[in-house]
C-alpha cells in the first residue's frame, strides 16, 4: 500500500446524520421503507467512482452492494450494514425529533443513529480512506442490506443469490459498545398453535380449552428453559440460553363469554453455540405435546426462523486483524464480546461458513431505545478501526 489514509471526518459525519434524516422504518402503512436510505448511500457511492448494485429484495427494499478493488492480488473482506431501524415508537418518549439527526454534546442523535447508521458511514468513508491511500491487496464489498430488523431477508437474499462467493471475511458493523464479538447468539422463532373446542364460556365442559393449555406449555417451557440452561451453563460471551413466550393469541371470536377454538403461543428462543438447533426443537415438541395432550388439546410446532448461534475463533485472521488494528490505535488489544442477539452476520456466516465478526460504533444496549445516540468519536474511532484492521487482513499480516 502506498500511501497513508485519511478520513474525511466532517463528511463522514454529516453523512450519518443525512442517513438518520432518512426515516427508513419498514411500515407500509405510513410510506416509509428502506428505498431512500438505500438511495442516499448509492448515490454516494457513485460520486466516490464506484458502481453500486441494487438488487430488490421486496418492493421499496433494495440491496446496496458495491465493489472497490485494490489493485494487487489478495482476499475479499465485506463491510457489511443495514439500512432498516425500528420504529421510534411514541414521539411523546423522546426529548428531541427522533429523525432530526441533530449533533449535541459530542453525540449524533436520532432513531438508527447507533443502530446502525453510523456504522454505515463508518464502513463507507473508510473504505474510501482505503482507496485513496493507494493500490491494496484484495478488494473491499461494502453491502447495506435491507430487514435486519425483521427476518434478514437482505442477508438471506444475499446468500441466496451469490453475493457472498468470494467473500473471505465479514465485519458487521452494528454498535457493539467496544467490543469485537467473535460470537452471537442464535435465535430460533417459533409458533406454537393449540386447538380445542369452542364453547359458551358459561359452559366450559362442553368444550375443550385451548388457553388452559397454554398456560400449561408455558408452565412447561419455562422447565425446559431451566433444564437447557442447567447442561449447558454461562457461556462465558452470552450467557444463558432462553426460552422466552413473547406473544399469546387467543383464536376469533375474541368475546368475554366465548372460549375459543384456538390459540397460539409465539416463543423467542436464543442460543448459544452449545445448543444444537434441531436437538432443542424436538424437546420443545416433546414438551407441548406433554402439556396439551392429557387437556384434549392438538397442538403444533411451526419454525418461524432459525438462526443457528455463530462463533469464529479468537485466533482466526479477522478477529486478529481488528485486535491489532486496536493495538495501533489505543496501545490495547480491542476486547472480545458476544452479540446477545443475532445480526446478519449470523445468516451470512451459519450459511456459507465465511467467517463473520460484529464491530461498530454505538452502546450495546442502546439500541431501540428512545432517545438513541452515538458518540461521534466512536464513529471516527471506529472508522479508522475498519481502515487498520482491513490493511492488516488484506495483508494478511494479523500478528
Amino acid at each position: 500500500m502506498t500511501g497513508e489514509a485519511v478520513l474525511d471526518v466532517d463528511a463522514m459525519v454529516a453523512f450519518a446524520q443525512a442517513l438518520v434524516q432518512v426515516p427508513s422504518v419498514y411500515d407500509p402503512a405510513r410510506g416509509f421503507d428502506e428505498e431512500p436510505a438505500a438511495e442516499l448511500i448509492g448515490e454516494r457511492l457513485s460520486a466516490f467512482g464506484w458502481s453500486p448494485t441494487f438488487d430488490l429484495v421486496a418492493p421499496g427494499r433494495p440491496n446496496v452492494v458495491t465493489v472497490v478493488e485494490g489493485g494487487l492480488p489478495g482476499p475479499t473482506l465485506m463491510l457489511e450494514g443495514h439500512t432498516d431501524v425500528v420504529t421510534e415508537g411514541d414521539p411523546d418518549r423522546w426529548t428531541f425529533d427522533p429523525f432530526a439527526g441533530e449533533i449535541r454534546d459530542g453525540r449524533l442523535w436520532g432513531r438508527g443513529s447507533a443502530d446502525m447508521k453510523a456504522g454505515v458511514a463508518a464502513m463507507v468513508y473508510a473504505t474510501k480512506a482505503l482507496a485513496d491511500a493507494g493500490p491494496f491487496p484484495g478488494r473491499v464489498v461494502l453491502a447495506a442490506l435491507v430487514d435486519e430488523e425483521g427476518m434478514m431477508q437482505g442477508a438471506k437474499h444475499l446468500v441466496a443469490t451469490g453475493g457472498m462467493d468470494g467473500v473471505d471475511g465479514v465485519i458487521c458493523c452494528e454498535p457493539e459498545g467496544g467490543e469485537i464479538c467473535h460470537v452471537a447468539k442464535g435465535a430460533l422463532r417459533l409458533r406454537i398453535d393449540l386447538h380445542g373446542v369452542m364453547a359458551h364460556g358459561a359452559m366450559p365442559f362442553a368444550g375443550r380449552n385451548p388457553n388452559r393449555a397454554a398456560g400449561a406449555v408455558m408452565s412447561a417451557l419455562a422447565g425446559l428453559e431451566t433444564e437447557v440452561q442447567a447442561e449447558v451453563g454461562d457461556d462465558e460471551y452470552l450467557g444463558l440460553p432462553w426460552l422466552t413466550p413473547t406473544v399469546l393469541r387467543a383464536g376469533q371470536p375474541a368475546q368475554m363469554n366465548v372460549m375459543p377454538a384456538d390459540s397460539s403461543i409465539w416463543v423467542d428462543v436464543r442460543t448459544v453455540p452449545a445448543v444444537v438447533h434441531d436437538q432443542l426443537l424436538r424437546r420443545v415438541r416433546a414438551t407441548v405435546a406433554a402439556a396439551a395432550e392429557p387437556l384434549g388439546i392438538g397442538w403444533g410446532v411451526e419454525v418461524i426462523d432459525d438462526r443457528p448461534s455463530v462463533q469464529v475463533s479468537p485466533e482466526h485472521a479477522l478477529v486478529r486483524a481488528l485486535r491489532d488494528a486496536e493495538v495501533e490505535l489505543t496501545g490495547a488489544p480491542g476486547r472480545l464480546g458476544g452479540v446477545p442477539g443475532a445480526t446478519d452476520g449470523t445468516v451470512l456466516t451459519s450459511r456459507t461458513g465465511v467467517p463473520s465478526v460484529v464491530c461498530g460504533p454505538g452502546g450495546k444496549w442502546i439500541a431501540h431505545q428512545a432517545d438513541e445516540f452515538v458518540e461521534v468519536a466512536d464513529i471516527v474511532h471506529h472508522a479508522n478501526l475498519y481502515v487498520a484492521a482491513a490493511k492488516k487482513f488484506l495483508a494478511g499480516r494479523a500478528a
